[in-house]
This record gives C-alpha cells, sequence and structure tokens, in this order.
C-alpha cells in the first residue's frame, strides 16, 4: 500500500502537498495559474476559498469566504472576506496571477428548493479584498442552475475561463449541450461580458 501512496504521490505535481510533501512555490507571474482549485498566489501573497455551514438553526447555509495568509513576502498580512452564501453545498474556485485574484462560486440563493443555483465570478483585489469585478452565471430566464463555475487563466495571463455543469442555455451561447466554458478576455482590466460556448 506504501508504494501505491507514494507511486499517486509522484504521478502529479499538484497533489504533493496533499500526500507530506513541501508545497510548490509558484512565480507571481502574469502566467500564474492557482495551485489548486482552491488557493492560489497573487502579488507575493496566498489566497485560499472556503466553504463553511453557518452556525444557527434552520435551514442550513454556507458561507463562502476568501482569505489572505499572512507571510514574508505578503505587504498586507492577513485578512478575509465573506464572498457570499448559499443554501445549497457550493462549488469553489479560485485562480490567480500578479493582476489580481479571480473567484468562483455556485450557490443557491432561496431557502426554497424552486429557486435556482447560479455561479458567482469574482475579480478580488489582492490588497483590500475589495470587489472590482462581480459577474453571474445564469441559465436564461432562471429556468435551470449553473452548478459549477471552474476556474482557470490562459497562459496570456489576461483570458479567464469559466467551466462546468449546467441545466439550461446561456445568453448568446454557442453550441449546445450541458457543459459550458465561459471566457473573459482581459478579466483583470476590463468589465468586457464574457462569451458562452456550450458542448
Amino acid at each position: 500500500m506504501q508504494a501505491i501512496a507514494r507511486a499517486l504521490c509522484l504521478s502529479t505535481a499538484l497533489l504533493v502537498s496533499a500526500c507530506g510533501g513541501p508545497e510548490q512555490a509558484e512565480s507571481d507571474t502574469l502566467g500564474t495559474q492557482s495551485q489548486t482549485l482552491t488557493t492560489g498566489t497573487s502579488q507575493g501573497c496566498t489566497f485560499t476559498i472556503s466553504s463553511a455551514l453557518m452556525p444557527g438553526g434552520g435551514q442550513p447555509q454556507y458561507a463562502i469566504t476568501l482569505t489572505r495568509a499572512a507571510s514574508s513576502t505578503c505587504a498586507w498580512g492577513a485578512a478575509s472576506v465573506q464572498l457570499g452564501t448559499s443554501y445549497n453545498v457550493p462549488t469553489i474556485s479560485l485562480a490567480a496571477n500578479a493582476l489580481g485574484v479571480a473567484t468562483g462560486f455556485s450557490f443557491h440563493y432561496s431557502p426554497s428548493p424552486r429557486g435556482n443555483t447560479q455561479c458567482s465570478v469574482k475579480h478580488i483585489r489582492p490588497d483590500d479584498l475589495s470587489t472590482a469585478r462581480d459577474t453571474l452565471l445564469v441559465v436564461n430566464f432562471g429556468a435551470g442552475n449553473v452548478n459549477a463555475c471552474n476556474l482557470s487563466i490562459a497562459s496570456n495571463g489576461t483570458t479567464l475561463y469559466a467551466s462546468g455543469t449546467k441545466t439550461g442555455p446561456l445568453a448568446g451561447e454557442t453550441g449546445s449541450g450541458s457543459n459550458y466554458t465561459a471566457t473573459y478576455l482581459d478579466f483583470f482590466t476590463s468589465t468586457t461580458a464574457p462569451t458562452y460556448a456550450a458542448y
């Protein structure tokens, strides 16, 4: 079993820290993507997105939080901000580079099961954790769900991709199917609307 575990650890660099090895250092370049789906580095600081069940009775609700860790390379110290809440378990994602931090999370906005699930894609400023840009991925007329928005940054460092599954069409999408990719050109430096491709 130990031999199998070691083979699994060596099979991918993303699992090094999960298997007990040292974390891989990231360079703070425009092309840098998140180290995992939930952690990334921008301007010398490490950011992590997480979700947790909120205290209290009644309908379960989850808080989605972005945390900036304190380190010798981070000029601003430790801090966190709540990005949103969801009445179902959210899917969460993060991508970061020198231009900023992109967060993505699904959320069910209503305690009613009849409400839909949407996805929020935000550009967060690394210094004060304020929201520079906030977009929603929503099925036309709310007649369906966007179940995830998994983020990645293209090698040019400026184009952001969000991808996942959905149960209806997105506005202006090309193609058809239950999977989608949203492409944000110049995500960190503009407010250009995304284009959607379904497959």
